[in-house]
């Protein structure tokens, strides 16, 4: 078995050259006889062609997919410009609606001032609607003062008094019953007067006529009521007229 295998290779052996120069020899021919185009030749045609396709087809592809992203690109510009606008629209209603929220508070805070401002001044204008008339009254009241400070009051304390003196007792009693019932009747109507003898000085409710020492007593105190003053709802109608102690 040995054996014949190492003949079959030395035969193997000296054959190859006569095969390989039978070779040659038609190579020759072979190539002669060929067309103009060989085999090689088609075959980078081929992948070239195939190559071309696949190149056409990206081609294709790629502008699709750049149409693709423009659009999808282009819906989200549409969208953001979209939103956009809303929010400017937004942003206009909702400065629209505080202007009209301010114009409304100014109106009905400027209302309430005036509801105010009439009420205040309805009721200034019926407090002092008698202002005129008051002031014309209190003439009257200070000639009943005077007419009661004329009477001696030694007359009217004096023990035995005689039918003169009981006359003037009974009518000195009947004018102030007078005055009281009118002071009491002009203070409903917010009028009242003010007798300030022995109170400090106060340049809103009194007028100083004149000023003088007196011992035993502070300064700017008033001693003495020359005209006693009235007041109309807190308001002074006239000042009292006063003399006021000054030592220093």
């Amino acid at each position: 078995m040995f054996r014949q295998a190492i003949a079959t290779s030395s035969r193997a052996l000296r054959s190859t050259p006569s095969i390989a120069a039978s070779r040659a020899v038609l190579r020759p021919q072979f190539q002669t006889a060929a067309p103009a185009v060989s085999i090689r030749s088609f075959q980078p045609a081929a992948s070239r062609w195939y190559s071309e396709s696949k190149e056409s087809t990206e081609s294709k592809e790629a502008p699709k997919a750049e149409e693709k992203a423009e659009a999808k690109e282009g819906e989200k510009n549409g969208e953001t410009d979209a939103v956009t606008q809303l929010k400017k629209d937004l942003e206009a209603k909702d400065a629209e609606a505080r202007d009209w929220k301010d114009k409304c508070l100014r109106t009905v805070a400027d209302f309430r001032n005036l509801q105010d401002r009439t009420a205040r001044e309805v009721k200034s204008a019926r407090d002092f609607a008698i202002q005129k008339f008051a002031k014309d009254l209190v003439d009257s009241v200070d000639n009943l003062d005077r007419a009661l400070s004329t009477v001696s009051q030694e007359k009217l304390k004096a023990e035995n008094k005689n039918e003169d003196l009981q006359e003037l007792a009974n009518f000195y009693e009947g004018l102030k019953m007078t005055e009281n019932i009118l002071i009491q009747t002009l203070a409903k109507h917010g009028l009242e007067r003010l007798e300030p003898d022995g109170v400090k000085f106060n340049p809103n409710e009194h007028e100083a006529t004149f000023m003088a020492p007196q011992p035993g007593k502070e300064d700017n105190t008033v001693f003495f009521v020359q005209q006693k003053g009235f007041k109309l709802n807190g308001r002074v109608l006239r000042a009292a007229k006063v003399g006021v102690v000054k030592n220093a």
